[in-house]
């Protein structure tokens, strides 16, 4: 078991990179976790008009998939946006949303990058360092490594290599889609359970069930407040 990370988030981006590089060391990337009964999707966006971030955070039972508690937070938004270090700007929202949970999560899927990072460590990674608790990174989008593409079906995937070393899955979530998922531990899980969770979680559309859900609730909170 981890210690929980703590640590200021007014860093300058060489500090912030700087950090990474001690973080990745911390992360566990293989299992280390107990029953799960609980599990919630994380997204967040941007809102330029306000200079704020939305966050949202959807708990499901797990492996039923029934919505239990659904959070939103906005918070002010000031670190820059850097390539690489989203975590900084993204995560204080985030904190901000889970710290609203009545129910305790025992693992969390991110809408974003756990170790297929350039330095290892993705938004996925980081908080689940800060939460100590299982988590993965499920991204739209790759930013590092190389993959060959999955087959049709759902649920085929292939393996998403960085430097000689696995650190994801691609994984198809609908048959007949274009759209990937690219799947990687958080910290406290190992790539083959990462891509067993969500793949799990798939319900024939582009994203899993709980970040798909916390992506809705995000959605709609950010209209409300325009």
């Amino acid at each position: 078991m981890s210690s929980p990370v703590q640590h200021r988030w007014d860093l300058s981006p060489a500090e912030a990179q700087a950090l990474q590089q001690e973080l990745r060391r911390r992360v566990v990337a293989e299992d280390d976790f107990g029953p799960v009964r609980f599990v919630a999707g994380v997204d967040n966006s941007y809102v330029p008009a306000t200079a704020t971030t939305c966050a949202g955070v959807v708990v499901l039972s797990w492996p039923e998939l029934a919505v239990v508690e659904r959070q939103v937070s906005r918070t002010p938004t000031t670190f820059p946006y850097v390539p690489g270090l989203l975590s900084f700007r993204e995560a204080p929202g985030v904190l901000a949303a889970i710290a609203l949970l009545r129910t305790e999560p025992d693992l969390f899927i991110f809408d974003g990058q756990g170790i297929a990072h350039m330095r290892g460590l993705g938004l996925a990674s980081h908080l689940g360092l800060i939460l100590d608790k299982p988590s993965i990174g499920c991204a739209k989008s790759k930013l590092v490594g190389q993959y060959t593409e999955p087959g049709p079906q759902q649920g085929d995937n292939s393996p998403l290599t960085y430097r000689g070393r696995v650190v994801g899955t691609v994984l198809r979530p609908a048959t007949g889609r274009a759209a990937l998922l690219f799947v990687s531990p958080g910290h406290r899980i190992g790539p083959q359970s990462a891509a067993r969770f969500v793949r799990e979680c798939c319900r024939g559309y582009v994203m899993p069930e709980p970040t798909r859900l916390a992506h809705a609730l995000v959605t709609a909170a950010r209209r409300a407040s325009v």
